[in-house]
């Protein structure tokens, strides 16, 4: 059944339900009318046509009756034959031209659905819907932007500058400079706005890999199947969005805009050209002068940022990998053997599930539950005393 004779059906029980408590009093026509989704004039002409008619007096003749206007399908044949045979390939409105010329009355978008039903010309996507500028946020920590922009912002050097900002104010609570924009920087761009502020409810970003999982290139993200920065988030409870569109991210694009624009500059005048003196410029000159000329008030007053109660957020903020440890007491992680230490409380982790950490710096821990068990450099080599309880 097709969704209008759906629709005719439940009408149909609707009126008689609504005709029944007028005709006991029980409901106003106009109360009956509303009941119907129509207005009291139509209640009273349903009302006519029911009592003539019964409730077939109910059914919509554009369904039922076929309209007068229709065309012949002759007609419809002669005019797909024609197209087929001697103008296949031609766009619609080349055709509808000589359509006219030889004599043809019918409008061009009937000739344009005739062909596209038949099969003859396809279907264009549609030039999308119109857009409507969306309004900031109403409270700071609402929704966050993170961003990363590869600019030469140094004669001969390219970084990437990553951005975390708010949506409700603009204000930038974290921006530095990094080799190449990854999972790590962005570890380093929420650790920053979290011991400053706060956590927050939502965090905008593109779909980069180290955000999300993407079955195919450019497609939909795979909620479902978390990254490392993904698996972060849930665990402190900030909900992410992915964008869609360059102009889905409008305004962290504009504020990177203004940084190539002014930033450039103001490290040239400097005589700025390392990465830790500009990172220690931005932090000290560049980014407070910024906020203070671009940041704006919220819509409305109040804050949605909560202070972290918890501990260990630098355990939270970094890549966590499952191992199993094997029969010398090792765990193999990135092509080194991590040794385990003695544990005067256990015999020995042969066959344990446990997790390695690898923070942003590159350290490494080693962790069974909530304990962590040894701590070991870059390039693994044991830096820490054993069987500490993570802080």
């Amino acid at each position: 059944m097709r969704r209008t004779e759906l629709l005719q059906e439940v009408r149909k029980m609707r009126f008689e339900e609504a005709y029944g408590g007028w005709q006991e009093g029980r409901l106003t026509q106009w109360e009956a009318a509303r009941l119907l989704g129509v207005c009291e004039r139509s209640f009273r002409r349903y009302i006519n046509r029911y009592e003539e008619e019964g409730i077939e007096g109910l059914e919509d003749r554009r369904i039922t009756q076929a309209s007068h206007r229709r065309a012949p399908v002759d007609e419809v044949m002669r005019l797909s034959q024609r197209y087929d045979r001697y103008h296949a390939g031609w766009n619609v409105k080349h055709f509808y031209a000589w359509y006219r010329r030889d004599g043809g009355q019918r409008s061009y978008s009937w000739v344009k659905s005739r062909l596209q039903q038949s099969g003859l010309v396809k279907r264009e996507k549609g030039r999308g819907k119109h857009r409507k500028r969306r309004l900031p946020a109403a409270w700071p920590g609402m929704m966050l932007h993170q961003d990363g922009s590869r600019h030469q912002w140094v004669p001969g050097q390219y970084w990437d500058l990553i951005v975390t900002m708010d949506d409700a104010t603009n204000e930038h609570y974290s921006m530095f400079f990094v080799d190449e924009e990854g999972t790590a920087s962005s570890f380093q761009g929420i650790r920053e706005v979290i011991k400053a502020r706060g956590l927050f409810c939502s965090l905008y970003t593109d779909r980069g890999s180290h955000y999300w999982h993407t079955a195919q290139a450019g497609g939909k993200v795979d909620k479902g199947e978390l990254t490392q920065f993904g698996r972060a988030m849930q665990q402190l409870g900030i909900e992410m969005i992915p964008a869609y569109s360059p102009q889905a991210r409008g305004r962290s694009e504009r504020a990177f805009e203004t940084h190539q624009d002014r930033l450039v500059k103001e490290l040239a005048w400097a005589g700025i050209t390392e990465m830790q003196a500009a990172n220690r410029y931005i932090r000290e000159v560049y980014l407070p002068a910024y906020n203070a000329e671009f940041k704006r008030a919220p819509r409305e007053q109040g804050s949605a940022f909560v202070p972290y109660q918890g501990s260990g957020l630098w355990e939270i903020l970094c890549e966590h990998h499952e191992r199993v440890v094997g029969n010398d007491n090792c765990v193999s992680f990135a092509g080194m053997r991590l040794q385990i230490p003695k544990d005067p409380n256990r015999m020995h982790y042969v066959r344990v599930k446990v997790r390695v950490h690898r923070y942003p710096d590159g350290n490494l821990a080693v962790f069974h539950g909530p304990r962590c068990l040894t701590r070991y450099d870059s390039q693994g080599v044991w830096i820490d005393s054993p069987l500490l309880v993570a802080a």
